[in-house]
C-alpha cells in the first residue's frame, strides 16, 4: 500500500514538476534548436541569442533545477526508492532541451567572430560545473553530468578548432583590397583587435587549454597561439606588399603595418605574452622599411645633387663656364632641372600617401630631411653661382632649402595638394 502511495506520488511529481520546470524555461525563452536551425540564422541573430543562453544556463541551474532537485529531496526524504531517478525523469527534457542549443553552435559551420561566444559559453559550463554535479549527483543522473560536461569539451575543442581556422584564414586572405595611399590594411587592424580581445579571455584560455593537456604551461600556449597569428599577418601582410608597383610604396605599406602591430602589442596585454625580443624584432623590421623606403624613393633625387661622374668641360666650353671643380654649366643646368623634376612628382604622389602615426610621419620626414637638404644646400653653395646670374635664375633653382623642407611636410597627410608655388632666396 505504501509502495503504490510513492510510486503514484511520484508519478505525479515527474508529471507536474517537469510541467512546470519546461513552463519556466519556455516563458525565460528557452526553445529546441538544431545545428541547421543555427545555421540559418544571421549572425546578429545568433549572437543575441546566446547571450540569452547564457543567462538561461545560469538561472536554470542555479535557481530551477537547484529548487526542483531541494523540492525533490524533501518530499521523498526517507522513501524508499531512488530519489536522483525520479529526478532525473523529471529533469531530462528540459535538460536536453536546454543543452541542445548549446550542442547545435558547437557542431555548426565554424567561424572566426564565433570564437569569442563560444568562449562565453564555455566559460558559463565551467563556472556552473560544481553545481551541476551537486544538482545531478547518484548514478541515476550520470547521464546529465555527462550530457553537460561533454557539452564543455565540445565547446573547447570547438573554440581551439576556430583558432586554428582563424590562423589559416590570415595567412590566406586573398582579399585584392589594395590600400592605394600605403596606409595600414583593413585586415591589420582586425587582426590586432581579434588578438586583443583573446586577452579579455586569458583565464577561461587557460581552462580551455588544459582540457587538452600537452605537458607546457597554459600562458605558453598562448604565447605560441599569439605569436602564430601576429606570423599569419605578417606573412600575409609581405605578398599584399607585392602588389605595390612602385617599390617605395611597398616598404611604406610594410613600415605603416608592421608599426601598427607593434605599437598596438605595446599598449595591450599582449606585450606580457609575446615578450620584449617579440617587440624589438619587428621594431627592427619597420626600421629596416623606414631605411628601404628613403634608398629606394630618394635615389634619384640625391643623384641629381652629386657631380661625381659628371663630364667636365668640352672643347667649346670657356672658363667662364666651368665650376672650380671642373664641372660645365650644362651638367649643372641639367642637374638642377633633374631635382626639380624629381622632386616635384615625389611630392605630387607622395603628399597622397598616409603614415597614419604622427610620431612615426615625423620622424620619416626628419629623416628624410636630413639627409636631402644638407646635400640641397651643399649643391646650390657650390653650384648655385653657374645657373644665379643668369637670365632665368627661377627656372633652374626653384626652390629655396626652406621651401624644400616646408613641402616635406606636406608629405604622408593623404592630401592632393597643388603645384608647389616656386620659391628662391640666395
Amino acid at each position: 500500500m505504501l509502495q503504490n502511495l510513492q510510486l503514484n506520488l511520484s508519478s505525479f511529481f515527474r508529471e507536474s514538476r517537469g510541467a512546470a520546470l519546461e513552463s519556466s524555461l519556455r516563458k525565460l525563452g528557452v526553445e529546441k534548436l538544431t545545428k541547421d536551425d543555427v545555421q540559418k540564422m544571421q549572425w546578429e541573430a545568433l549572437e543575441a541569442k546566446i547571450g540569452n543562453w547564457i543567462q538561461f544556463m545560469r538561472i536554470a541551474v542555479k535557481l530551477l533545477l537547484a529548487g526542483e532537485r531541494k523540492i525533490c529531496d524533501q518530499i521523498f526524504e526517507g522513501a524508499n526508492f531512488n530519489r536522483d531517478q525520479c529526478f532525473a525523469e523529471m529533469a531530462t527534457n528540459s535538460v536536453v532541451t536546454l543543452l541542445s542549443f548549446g550542442d547545435a553552435v558547437a557542431k555548426s559551420k565554424r567561424s572566426p567572430e564565433k570564437l569569442f561566444v563560444l568562449l562565453d559559453m564555455y566559460e558559463v559550463m565551467r563556472e556552473l560545473q560544481s553545481e551541476i554535479e551537486v544538482v545531478f549527483e547518484g548514478k541515476a543522473c550520470s547521464e546529465m553530468r555527462e550530457t553537460a560536461l561533454g557539452l564543455t569539451k565540445r565547446l573547447a575543442q570547438t573554440a581551439q578548432e576556430t583558432f586554428a581556422d582563424f590562423e589559416e584564414a590570415v595567412e590566406k586572405d586573398a582579399s585584392k583590397t589594395i590600400v592605394q595611399d600605403g596606409t595600414v590594411h583593413p585586415l591589420t587592424s582586425y587582426v590586432i583587435n581579434y588578438v586583443k580581445f583573446l586577452f579579455d579571455y586569458q583565464s577561461t584560455l587557460k581552462l580551455l587549454f588544459q582540457e587538452f593537456e600537452t605537458g607546457s604551461e597554459t600562458e605558453s600556449q598562448l604565447a605560441v597561439v599569439t605569436t602564430r597569428i601576429m606570423q599569419a599577418l605578417q606573412n600575409n601582410l609581405d605578398g599584399k606588399s607585392k602588389q605595390y608597383k612602385d617599390p617605395a610604396l611597398t616598404h611604406l605599406f610594410l613600415m605603416n603595418n608592421v608599426h601598427y602591430m607593434v605599437r598596438s602589442v605595446r599598449r595591450s596585454e599582449a606585450k606580457d605574452i609575446l615578450g620584449d625580443d617579440w617587440i624589438q624584432r619587428h621594431r627592427r623590421i619597420v626600421q629596416q622599411n623606414a631605411n628601404q623606403y628613403k634608398r629606394v624613393a630618394w635615389a634619384k633625387v640625391l643623384q641629381a645633387l652629386s657631380v661625381q661622374g659628371a663630364p667636365g668641360s668640352t672643347g667649346s666650353s670657356t672658363p667662364a663656364d666651368l665650376n672650380s671643380s671642373g664641372v660645365s654649366r650644362a651638367v649643372i643646368k641639367e642637374r638642377f632641372k633633374a631635382f626639380n623634376t624629381q622632386f616635384e612628382e615625389l611630392h605630387a604622389k607622395q603628399s597622397l600617401w598616409i603614415v597614419p602615426d604622427q610620431e612615426l610621419r615625423e620622424s620619416l620626414r626628419l629623416a628624410i630631411a636630413e639627409v636631402l637638404l644638407p646635400a640641397y644646400r651643399s649643391f646650390i653653395k657650390r653650384f648655385g653661382n653657374l645657373v644665379g646670374s643668369g637670365k632665368n635664375p627661377l627656372k633652374y633653382i626653384r626652390y629655396s632649402p626652406e621651401l624644400v623642407d616646408k613641402l616635406l611636410n606636406e608629405f604622408f597627410e593623404g592630401q592632393q595638394y597643388g603645384e608647389p608655388k616656386h620659391q628662391h632666396r640666395l
